[in-house]
């Protein structure tokens, strides 16, 4: 395969994880495909949106490759890149700017080593990001801003960190899997599995501290109940879902890492080598 339609594949399977992400039913406090029902306009556009995503997703597949190490210039570009994607994605409607910093830094990762699957490649999205972007904006942000006041690493510490959670997601994407979960529960369990232990800077901010325990505690509780699968975990989820929808809390930052694990997940594996003869 040519090395741009392996650009450009990266980057439909992204755009793909995003969408699968969005579609993904009943989330608790997020777009799902019962706001078609209410608020179809604000699916729609998501759902659109997401598309906007592909020239640039495929540009930082392009510009990994020709890097071809997790360099500090490497790293200024794809800060350039982002910024000109998230001007197109207000225009197709916003949304996603999560998304767009955890699908763009694993889409660059894996086009630098085509034989990486998951936790390698969480780790070259690490090296990526330690590099600092010489370019990029000094106004605060909600992150920023809840990373000053109570120390939340926020989007940037997770990719520091190596995307932990979602290398839980997909752990828990094979565990479901293997345990006999349809495929929705078991993408329902991995989001509800980064929920009860992700430090959400967008919650964060509207929540506060309290808040963001209420959460985890909810979302550990539908685990502890054996999951969407069961009866009691189900029961759980709704009631989860009642009280996000309530409150007006949304935990964005879980979604965006789910469709990253998601992403991950749908990369095909390496070929196996050759025997030598």
């Amino acid at each position: 395969m040519p090395d741009h339609s392996r650009d450009a594949e990266l980057a439909e399977t992204a755009v793909s994880a995003l969408t699968a992400q969005l579609a993904l039913t009943p989330k608790p406090g997020l777009p799902d495909l019962r706001d078609l029902a209410v608020h179809h306009l604000d699916h729609r556009t998501l759902r659109w949106s997401a598309k906007a995503l592909l020239p640039g997703l495929t540009a930082m597949a392009a510009a990994a490759r020709r890097a071809g190490r997790p360099t500090a210039l490497l790293r200024a570009e794809l800060g350039a890149i982002g910024r000109c994607t998230e001007h197109s994605l207000r225009l197709a409607g916003g949304g996603h700017t999560g998304a767009l910093w955890t699908l763009g830094l694993l889409v660059a990762a894996a086009a630098l080593d085509p034989s990486a699957t998951g936790g390698t490649i969480t780790d070259t999205a690490r090296r990526i990001v330690l590099h600092p972007d010489p370019k990029a904006p000094r106004k605060a942000t909600h992150g920023s801003t809840m990373a000053v006041k109570y120390g939340a690493a926020g989007a940037r510490g997770e990719a520091r960190a190596g995307f932990p959670h979602v290398r839980r997601a997909l752990g828990v994407l094979t565990a479901s899997r293997s345990a006999g979960a349809p495929e929705p529960q078991a993408r329902l369990d991995a989001l509800l599995t980064v929920m009860s232990t992700l430090r959400d800077s967008e919650l964060l901010y509207v929540a506060g501290p309290s808040g963001l325990r209420h959460v985890h505690t909810a979302a550990q509780a539908v685990l502890s109940a054996g999951g969407t699968t069961t009866p009691a975990g189900a029961e759980a989820l709704a009631a989860l879902d009642d009280d996000l929808t309530r409150r007006t809390w949304s935990p964005r930052g879980s979604a965006a890492l789910l469709a990253g694990a998601l992403f991950l997940d749908s990369l095909p594996a390496p070929a196996p080598a050759r025997p030598a003869h």
